[in-house]
């Protein structure tokens, strides 16, 4: 079954202690195009990232944004606020104002008007930053389902894709048929324009009955084009063959169009009918639907 390389896949996660959400969109490119947005903690991951995203999604242009918050760390008592940190800050401040006979409010409007006068102690902040680490386990498993539901979107896709680009297919079929019944008409016209060459120029005292039937021999064989119905009706039965096989065949599928391409060309180039021109015309128009949806086919 086909599978399409658009496609969209979000996961969520919340908890007492973080916020974290998964959000990956797929686009058509010939290759993995893969773009991460990660947060710091998780640049060290990027490696494993890419190569799970690589193995998951093989082929587009991929945009995977990981968002991380987590909300303000609370103490047991509900306060947000470090009395330590406070009350050392506050004994600086008092000596400042003692040595230098400037009122409180003077001296902390000071400290906030100089930068890297007020500064948090380490010890102060060594809580929160342990607090900042999680563990990577508990966010593959998000990943993983970002993942699953991009491929499920690409399957969904994949199965309007499929009835689409094969009813182009059935579309050449039945204009090829059509070119098979007009066929014999063609035939019959090439006869009696031959026959009609033929009584012009047999009276000629300079005809050669052999070089002639060598020449109408050349002629008619430019003509034929039964070797190409033949090959243009494998193709397109090789064409649905392949579009309901399981592993992806994108670029398969593409080359199959290119041969099928071929053969329209050459029926066209060598019926010399008008009719059978016209359908050739629409057989093209049937298979450029077909290579613009394989473009989008991983």
């Amino acid at each position: 079954m086909l599978q399409s390389m658009t496609g969209y896949g979000i996961a969520t996660r919340e908890t007492d202690s973080y916020a974290a959400t998964v959000e990956i969109k797929s686009l058509n490119s010939k290759t993995l195009d893969l773009t991460l947005r990660l947060p710091r903690f998780l640049q060290d991951r990027e490696l494993e990232i890419r190569n799970l995203v690589t193995k998951s999604l093989q082929r587009g242009k991929v945009n995977l944004n990981l968002d991380f918050t987590r909300p303000r760390a609370m103490s047991a008592q509900g306060s947000v606020v470090n009395q330590a940190a406070v009350t050392i800050a506050c004994q600086e401040l008092l000596q400042v104002s003692l040595a230098t006979g400037l009122s409180m409010e003077q001296v902390t409007a000071v400290a906030h008007a100089l930068p890297g006068a007020l500064r948090i102690p380490s010890d102060a902040t060594a809580a929160t930053e342990e607090e900042e680490e999680t563990p990577w386990e508990e966010l593959l498993p998000l990943l993983q389902q970002a993942l699953d539901r991009v491929n499920q979107f690409r399957r969904d896709e994949g199965q309007a894709l499929t009835t689409e680009i094969l009813g182009y297919v059935d579309r050449i079929r039945i204009l090829l048929a059509e070119v098979e019944r007009h066929d014999p008409t063609r035939i019959e016209q090439v006869r009696q324009r031959l026959e009609s060459h033929l009584a012009d120029i047999s009276g000629n005292e300079h005809f050669n009955p052999i070089r002639f039937e060598q020449e109408v021999l050349h002629y008619i064989e430019k003509l034929d084009i039964a070797e190409e119905k033949v090959r243009l009706i494998n193709h397109l039965h090789y064409f649905t063959e392949t579009a309901g096989l399981p592993e992806p065949t994108g670029k398969k599928l593409a080359f199959i169009s290119q041969e099928i391409g071929r053969e329209i060309n050459t029926i066209g180039s060598k019926a010399n009918d008008s009719t059978i021109q016209h359908l050739v015309v629409s057989m093209k128009e049937e298979l450029e639907k077909i290579k613009e949806q394989v473009n989008n086919i991983l």
